[in-house]
């Protein structure tokens, strides 16, 4: 066998391997599918009209056809994925269980694995550790946060680890009564947890011991947000030390200094989410800063808007540039696209899906042509079909 033919054989050898490699980013806009994960509530307690985890395959051109339905749900409202993507979980809110689910890497569709009990009322929110062997779980009701191991299979064992959030209750006596943990994710450095508490006006942070599943508190454990504030999701400035917690009760952003080695947060501005002339009733809803570090979206309910903030480089400090109306009622949810291109609002009161280019240089959104009708929607998780690499939910 000639040099030149030895060579040929041996590169295509190699590139079935390499297709299996899991890819640090995705591909550039328009040239990689990916499938969009739709969870939503149920139950006619919540006035729902969710059927279940929907899940769509999102076409370069924007499209997104319908591939699978799991019905017989019960309020699958917030999903996520563990750290490999090949499996994704699903808690029930108002009840106590999460579910494990298989996802086929090549039709994208979900394949029921088994399910367990949070040991706790009102699952919200889950996440995988870095280590990927634990989930956490913040059960609102209960006040308390949990981690069930992931086996080799991606099912959930049961509850390895307990733990209740202390303090006092803020003064809004029908949402803040007890402790109410909304929000339990990773910061950028995969090292701590932050736990927004809506009904003890708290930020907590803990970190889980990748050995035995154990919750340990930060030093400080926590920072107190203003009263009544309702602290409810956080995210974070990609490189810079800066962390935004959106506060559902009064419909402000706080900006804060974030600690990576202690996790201390240090307060530095407060920014309302609605614009000064809005007199209606709002609460604030979720929360995500660009990829770019330039920009953070907030949603509002009430006003029923995306909101576009400027971030400054240096002090993280935000800027209020626009509001977007989410073209339906009660946007609970919002996310960004793997490539950070489009914004997909969840309005979980009018059954609709809308979709806003996202202008890089501006920050500002516009009507990108979707919308979709599903019942109900309250998350969207994002999966490539070819690396099986995940968007942030």
């Amino acid at each position: 066998m000639d040099e030149s033919r030895r060579r040929i054989l041996q590169v295509l050898a190699s590139l079935p391997v390499l297709a299996a490699m899991p890819s640090p980013v995705f591909a550039a806009a328009g040239a990689a599918h990916y499938f969009a994960y739709v969870g939503c509530r149920t139950t006619k307690e919540r006035n729902a009209r969710g059927k279940g985890i929907s899940v769509y395959r999102v076409e370069p051109s924007g499209e997104w056809k319908h591939v699978q339905l799991v019905g017989d749900l019960v309020n699958p409202s917030f999903l996520a994925m563990d750290r490999t993507q090949k499996y994704l979980y699903a808690i029930h809110g108002d009840f106590s269980e999460v579910s494990s689910f298989a996802i086929d890497p090549a039709s994208g569709k979900l394949t029921f694995l088994n399910r367990q009990s949070t040991e706790g009322k009102n699952p919200v929110h889950l996440v995988p550790d870095p280590s990927n062997r634990y989930m956490v779980i913040a059960n609102y009701a209960t006040g308390t946060l949990v981690t069930l191991p992931i086996l080799s299979d991606g099912k959930l064992g049961s509850v390895v680890d307990k733990v209740a959030l202390p303090g006092e209750p803020g003064p809004h006596k029908t949402q803040q009564g007890s402790s109410h943990p909304h929000d339990v994710p990773y910061d950028r450095q995969n090292r701590f947890i932050i736990v927004p508490d809506k009904g003890l006006d708290r930020v907590f942070a803990f970190s889980v011991d990748a050995n035995s599943g154990k919750l340990i508190a930060a030093n400080p454990p926590s920072v107190r947000a203003r009263e009544g504030a309702g602290t409810r999701h956080v995210d974070f400035h990609p490189n810079k030390p800066f962390a935004y917690v959106i506060n559902e009760l009064d419909s402000t952003i706080t900006v804060y200094r974030y600690n990576a080695e202690t996790a201390e947060m240090k307060p530095l501005q407060i920014v309302p989410t609605i614009p000064q002339d809005f007199t209606g009733d709002n609460t604030a809803a979720e929360i995500a800063v660009a990829r770019s570090g330039r920009f953070l979206f907030g949603s509002n309910r009430g006003h029923d808007s995306i909101v576009s903030m400027a971030i400054d480089e240096q002090t993280g400090l935000l800027k209020p540039l626009a509001w977007t109306s989410s073209q339906g009622k009660g946007p609970r949810f919002f996310a960004l696209d793997p490539a950070d291109e489009n914004l997909y609002a969840a309005n979980e009161n009018s059954d609709t899906i809308v979709g806003f280019k996202v202008n890089p240089e501006t920050g500002l959104l516009s009507p990108n042509g979707l919308k979709l009708e599903t019942g109900s929607p309250v998350c969207i998780v994002f999966r490539e079909t070819s690396t099986g690499v995940g968007a942030k939910s």
